[in-house]
């Protein structure tokens, strides 16, 4: 198919040789904007509401907008139940956070659950720092994603990372999300960015799509206020430049995006105008 580049510079030749009249050519080059069929929630951010009354949050979830969501716990759910009480609200759960070692110890658990609920990613939310520190600490976590995803997708199901601000610390002149992402196997391995940190950290993402395009699946949506606090607040809130960001989401390979705050005042309000500002959004 014609790049829309070369498609561009088709019709400007066209418009110069009087074949195209320029009112038609300037419709015909614009391409309509982008926006997400998806929103998604990490559940996390309604954590305690989830603990009292599961069914009836994800409904108040599902009311809002959000069509997917991402587990952090399963609160004493089975499987079975859990994926009944998505269908019945017209929700899907493609990812879950998990620790590393319910993927390297506890596999077969973590993976009967995940196929029986619908999820397809299993993904890290975090590393123990305590057993890393220097360059060849951060490589021998790659080698241990690269074996992780090597059985996730022997099971039929994916392996993922989640980054937090220490992924971006240097180490010895070299960032470890750096080497975490050369240092693994996409057809193994992807990577869930959460923006905030990496804008906490000081990186902007858009650099992490154009150096490893295709790298990040998914996305964790959380919006800061304004330097030098960088402090979590609603999407749509803060400084983050979401339009331009979602802008390269086919070259990042992004098929996912989860609305996130640790810690709001008011969850569900905050979800509310998270996903108002995103279902308006066009990129």
């Amino acid at each position: 198919m014609q790049s829309r580049r070369d498609a561009v510079k088709t019709l400007a030749a066209l418009v110069a040789a009087g074949l195209f009249p320029r009112t038609a050519a300037a419709g015909a080059a614009s391409w309509p904007a982008a926006s997400i069929d998806r929103i998604g929630l990490q559940l996390y951010t309604v954590r305690r509401a989830m603990a009292a009354d599961m069914p009836g949050t994800l409904a108040a979830v599902a009311k809002l907008g959000y069509r997917e969501v991402e587990f952090a716990g399963y609160f004493g759910r089975t499987g079975s139940e859990t994926r009944r009480l998505l269908d019945d609200l017209g929700l899907t759960a493609p990812s879950t956070h998990l620790g590393l070692d319910d993927v390297r110890l506890r596999f077969d658990a973590t993976a009967e659950m995940a196929h029986s609920v619908g999820i397809t990613y299993l993904t890290v939310a975090s590393l123990d720092m305590r057993t890393i520190r220097s360059l060849d600490d951060w490589k021998a976590v790659a080698d241990t994603f690269n074996e992780a995803g090597r059985r996730a997708k022997g099971a039929g199901l994916r392996f993922a990372y989640h980054n937090h601000v220490v992924e971006f610390a240097p180490v010895d002149g070299r960032v470890p999300m750096d080497i975490l992402i050369a240092g693994t196997d996409p057809s193994l391995v992807t990577f869930e960015m959460d923006i905030y940190w990496a804008v906490k950290a000081g990186f902007d993402p858009r650099t992490f799509f154009a150096r490893f395009p295709g790298r990040f699946e998914m996305v964790h949506v959380k919006d800061a206020t304004p330097a030098p606090e960088l402090q979590m607040t609603n999407v749509g809130s803060g400084i983050i430049d979401w339009k331009g960001i979602f802008a390269q989401h086919a070259r990042a390979g992004i098929a996912h995006y989860f609305v996130e705050h640790d810690n709001p005042t008011d969850p569900m309000d905050s979800i509310r105008k998270s996903a108002n500002y995103l279902t308006a959004l066009r990129f």
